[in-house]
């Protein structure tokens, strides 16, 4: 309150001066009930930029955060095909090992043509197990030697004699043929 409002309203000045007077304990009470006003535009001054603080954090966590996700991912990702890289290399490993193992195993059954061989197998009844070795293949080998021997070196037969094997009767023989032949 103002004191010209009050001599406007005519007052004698010693009227003027308890209004004025009480006026004043009624603010100097409202300053302590609510603190110093400074204080709290200091204070609030704070929250200001502690508020302004705290949203920049956010936005830079929510940018770390979207670079997280970005960045699992990615891991997750890598993971899969790391999985995904090594179940093709086992296959192709453990491919290898029967195959390997089954070229040694036609080696040994002295196949002439392991190509062709290979092509007469049921490759899917053919396995390698725990211990490595083939399961299925000396059966189809046992078959395919009474089917197509011709396909496997038996080696020479000492018993082998073609039949007439004791030479020609043909007293003709080639040099007595050419001689004829000269005029002789």
């Amino acid at each position: 309150m103002k004191r010209e409002f009050l001599k406007g309203l005519n007052l004698e000045e010693s009227v003027i001066d308890q209004i004025m007077s009480q006026n004043g304990v009624d603010i100097e009470n409202t300053k302590k009930s609510f603190g110093d006003v400074d204080s709290i535009k200091q204070e609030n001054e704070s929250y200001k930029s502690q508020l302004a603080e705290r949203d920049k954090d956010i936005k830079s966590l929510s940018k770390k955060v979207k670079d997280n996700d970005d960045l699992s991912s990615q891991l997750k990702d890598l993971q899969g095909k790391y999985k995904t890289d090594t179940t093709n290399l086992n296959e192709q490993l453990n491919q290898t090992k029967l195959n390997s193992a089954l070229n040694e195993t036609l080696t040994a059954a002295k196949v002439r043509n392991p190509k062709a061989i290979k092509g007469l197998l049921n490759m899917d009844d053919i396995k390698l197990n725990d211990k490595g070795e083939l399961v299925g293949v000396n059966d189809q080998i046992d078959s395919l030697k009474k089917s197509d021997g011709y396909l496997f070196d038996e080696g020479q037969h000492q018993d082998y004699s073609p039949a007439g094997g004791n030479g020609s009767n043909d007293k003709n023989d080639v040099q007595t043929l050419t001689n004829i032949f000269k005029g002789e």
